[in-house]
C-alpha cells in the first residue's frame, strides 16, 4: 500500500470517471477504449485463424512423415506457448519502460511482417516455415500481453475497470471462437483454401494496425527502467515482484488455475464430441461456440453484478458454479445413447444432450465471473511502475499451469480415466484449490457475504460512492444500527476496510467470526481495559500509516431507538495521531438509511433489554436499505459535534 499523504483531492473525479456513465458498451464509442479494443479483438482472431487453420492442413491434407496429425496440434500448440514462458519477463520491462501505444503499434507491424511469411507458407506448403511462424505468432501475443491489461487501468477508472475487462474478456474469446471457425472454414475450400488462408491473415494483420494508430498514447510508467535481457533471471525477478504483494500474487495463481481448468475442457472437446457424444466435427465445434459464449456472457454479467465496481466478491460464486456444472456434466455425460456420428441436426435432438451443452455453458459463464474481478484486482492493486511485470508474471504462470494441464490430462487418460470422469476430477480440484485461495486471501470470501448481503439480503442503494476514495489513507464514518452495518459499508466500498468496532460484537456468533476474518479492530473502554483502549488507537493509526481505509462508528455502540446519537471523541484521537505520523487523512461522512426495524437492529425487547436478531423476517424479505456518502472533509476542518450535523443531513 501506498503511504503518500492523503487529502480530499484525492477523491476527486477523474475524466474517465466523468466520461463513462453509459456502461460498458458505451466504452466501444470512446477513442480510449475502442481502437484498443478492435486492435486486441483482430490480434486474437488472427492468432486462432492462423494456428486452427495450419493444424486442419496438417492433420488432413497433408502427409508430413515428422509431424503425424496426431501431434500436429500438440506442437503446434507448444510452438505458440514457448514465447510466453521465454519472453514474456522481457515484454513487462518493455510495456512499463516505453509508451504503450509505440508498442503496440510496433507488435501489429511484427504481426504484418509474419503474416506475410505465413501467406508465402501457405501458398507453398512449407511446414517448417508455418512452424516458424506460429513461434513468432506466439512472440507477438507474448509482447502484446501485458501491455494489454497494463493499458486499461491507464484509462479506465476504477468505476469501468470491471466492464472494460469484461469487453476485453468477452471479445477475446469471440475473436477466437470467430478465428477457428473462419480457419476451419477458408482451409477447406478444395484447391485455393490455403491462399485464402493466406491472403485473411494479411487482411487482418493490416486493419490491426490501421486501428493500432487511432490507439491514444499511453505514457511509461518506469521510463528509467534498465531492461534485464535476460529472461531467466527477470522471470525469476518477475515472480518475486508478483509475490511481494500477497492478494495480487494469490490472485495471479486463482487466473492461472482458471487457465488450468479451462484448457482442460478446451482440449478435450474433439475426443469428448467423437467418443462421448458421438458427434462429429460440426459437435465440436458447438461445445466450442457454447463454450465461448458462456465465457462472454459471465464477462459481460460481472460489471451489471458488480454494480460498477471492481467486485471480488463474484470470484467464489464463479468457483462455486465451475465446480458445480463440471461435476454435473461427468453425470450428464453418463448413460448417453450410442449412435453412429452424427451432426449437430441430429445431437440437438436428444434430450440428454441439452443436459450437456447446458452445463458448458454455464460452467464456462462462472469462469467468466471468476476470472474478470481477478484480473481488475491485479490491475488495481498493482503498483503502476511495476503493473506490466505482474502481469507478464501472469503470463508466465498461465503458460506454465496451461503445459501442466496438458501433461495432467495426458496422464490420466494414459492411466485409463474417461474424458468425463477427468471433468469430474478437475471439477473437484477446482473446489479445492478454490477453498484453500480463500482461506489464503478471506478478502475474497468477504466480499462474497458482503454481495450476498447487499443483494440477495437487502436491496441496497448507495448514492454518493464516488465520494470514497479508490487509493490513499481516509477515515469513514458512519451511524451505526444494526449488526450488519460494517458488512453494508464492505459492498459499498471498492477497496477493503479496516473496521474499530465494540470488543463485544466479537462474541456474536458467526459476525464475530466473519469481522475477526476481516481483521476488525476491537476497542473495550478505557475505565474497563485501558491496555486494549490503547492498543486499537495504535492498530488504527498503523492502518493509516499503510494508506488504507480505516472505519468507526463514533456513538460507541449500535443505536437502541434508532436515532443518531452523540458523537464520542475518538475520531480526532485518530485525527492527532495520523497528524503526528505526518498525514492529512481526509473523513468521509456516510449515513446508513432505512435498516432500523430490520432483523439485525435492536428493535426487539427481550428479558427488558433492547436486541437483535430476535424474529427473522420481521420486515420481510428484500427490504430497501441504502448508504449515502456525503463529500471528504479535510482533517483540519473536522469535529464531533460537525460530523454528527453533517451525518445527520445525510440520513434525510
Amino acid at each position: 500500500m501506498s503511504n503518500t499523504t492523503a487529502t480530499p483531492s484525492a477523491v476527486a473525479h477523474s475524466p474517465a470517471a466523468a466520461a463513462h456513465e453509459g456502461g460498458q458498451f458505451a466504452l466501444l464509442g470512446q477513442r480510449r477504449f475502442a481502437p484498443f479494443f478492435w486492435t486486441q479483438f483482430l490480434g486474437a482472431a488472427n492468432d486462432n485463424l492462423f494456428k486452427f487453420a495450419f493444424t486442419v492442413m496438417v492433420t488432413y491434407q497433408l502427409q508430413v512423415a515428422w509431424l503425424p496429425p496426431a501431434l500436429a496440434g500438440l506442437v503446434i500448440g507448444a510452438l505458440f506457448i514457448l514465447p510466453f514462458l521465454l519472453f514474456s519477463a522481457t515484454s513487462g520491462q518493455l510495456a512499463d519502460k516505453y509508451d504503450k501505444k509505440t508498442l503496440i503499434v510496433f507488435v501489429k507491424r511484427l504481426e504484418v511482417l509474419i503474416m506475410a511469411v505465413a501467406a508465402w507458407a501457405f501458398f507453398s506448403a512449407s511446414v517448417p516455415l508455418l512452424l516458424l511462424c506460429t513461434f513468432l505468432m506466439g512472440l507477438h501475443s507474448t509482447l502484446f500481453g501485458p501491455v494489454k491489461f497494463a493499458y486499461l487501468p491507464h484509462h479506465l477508472s476504477e468505476r469501468e475497470l470491471t466492464g472494460g475487462n469484461g469487453m476485453v474478456e468477452m471479445g477475446t474469446f469471440v475473436a477466437i471462437l470467430l478465428g477457428n471457425l473462419a480457419g476451419g472454414l477458408i482451409i477447406a475450400i478444395p484447391e485455393i483454401g490455403a491462399h485464402h488462408v493466406g491472403f485473411s491473415c494479411v487482411a487482418l494483420a493490416l486493419i490491426g494496425r490501421l486501428t493500432a494508430q487511432a490507439v491514444p498514447v499511453t505514457p511509461a510508467t518506469d521510463p528509467g527502467l534498465t531492461i534485464n535481457w535476460n529472461p531467466f533471471t527477470e522471470t525469476w525477478r518477475n515472480l518475486k515482484l508478483a509475490h511481494g504483494n500477497t492478494v495480487v500474487f494469490r490472485s495471479v495463481l486463482g487466473i492461472s488455475w482458471m487457465w488450468f481448468f479451462g484448457a482442460v475442457f478446451l482440449s478435450q472437446f474433439p475426443s469428448f464430441a467423437k467418443e462421448v457424444l458421438h458427434g462429429n466435427e460440426q459437435v465440436a465445434s458447438l461445445l466450442l461456440i457454447v463454450f465461448s459464449v458462456g465465457i462472454g456472457t459471465g464477462s459481460l454479467l460481472c460489471e451489471v453484478l458488480s454494480r460498477r465496481h471492481v467486485e471480488i466478491g463474484l470470484v467464489p460464486l464463479g468457483a462455486f458454479g465451475m465446480s458445480v456444472f463440471s461435476i454435473d456434466l461427468y453425470f450428464a455425460s453418463r448413460g448417453l445413447p450410442t449412435v453412429a456420428a452424427q451432426g449437430v441436426a441430429q445431437f440437438v435432438v436428444v434430450p440428454g444432450h441439452w443436459r450437456v451443452l447446458v452445463d458448458l455453458t454455464l460452467l464456462s459463464l462462472f469462469a467468466g465471473l471468476y476470472s474478470v474481478p481477478m484480473y481488475a484486482l491485479i490491475q488495481m492493486r498493482s503498483q503502476p511502475t511495476h503493473r506490466a511485470r505482474i502481469i507478464a508474471a501472469n503470463n508466465i504462470l498461465n503458460a506454465l499451469f496451461m503445459i501442466g494441464s496438458a501433461v495432467m490430462a495426458g496422464a490420466l487418460l494414459k492411466a485409463g480415466f474417461t474424458i468425463p470422469q477427468m471433468f469430474l476430477l478437475v471439477g473437484l480440484a477446482n473446489a479445492v484449490v478454490a477453498f484453500y485461495i480463500f482461506l489464503l486471501v478471506p478478502e475474497y470470501l468477504l466480499r462474497f457475504v458482503a454481495w450476498v448481503a447487499s443483494r440477495c439480503v437487502y436491496r441496497f442503494k448507495v448514492t454518493g460512492d464516488a465520494h470514497i476514495p479508490t487509493e490513499g489513507a481516509a477515515i469513514i464514518v458512519c451511524n451505526h444500527v444494526s449488526y450488519v452495518d460494517a458488512v453494508l459499508l464492505m459492498a459499498a466500498s471498492p477497496r477493503p476496510m479496516r473496521f474499530l468496532m465494540d470488543h463485544r460484537i466479537f462474541k456474536v456468533p458467526v459476525l464475530g467470526w466473519l469481522f475477526r476474518l476481516a481483521k476488525a479492530i476491537p476497542i473495550a473502554p478505557q475505565k474497563e481495559d485501558p491496555v486494549a483502549y490503547e492498543a486499537a488507537f495504535e492498530a488504527a493509526a498503523a492502518v493509516l500509516r499503510e494508506g488504507d481505509l480505516l472505519a468507526i462508528f463514533p456513538e460507541g455502540g449500535i443505536t437502541t431507538d434508532g436515532a443518531l446519537q452523540p458523537f464520542k471523541g475518538g475520531v480526532m484521537k485518530i485525527l492527532e495521531r495520523a497528524e503526528a505520523d505526518g498525514l492529512q487523512v481526509p473523513v468521509i461522512p456516510m449515513a446508513l438509511t432505512h435498516l432500523w426495524g430490520s432483523f439485525f437492529s435492536r428493535v426487539e425487547m427481550h428479558n427488558g433489554t433492547k436486541t437483535a436478531m430476535v424474529r427473522p423476517f420481521r420486515r420481510g424479505v428484500f427490504n430497501r436499505v441504502g448508504l449515502n456518502v456525503g463529500e471528504p472533509l479535510a482533517s483540519h476542518a473536522v469535529t464531533p459535534e460537525g460530523l454528527h450535523v453533517r451525518v445527520a443531513q445525510l440520513l434525510h
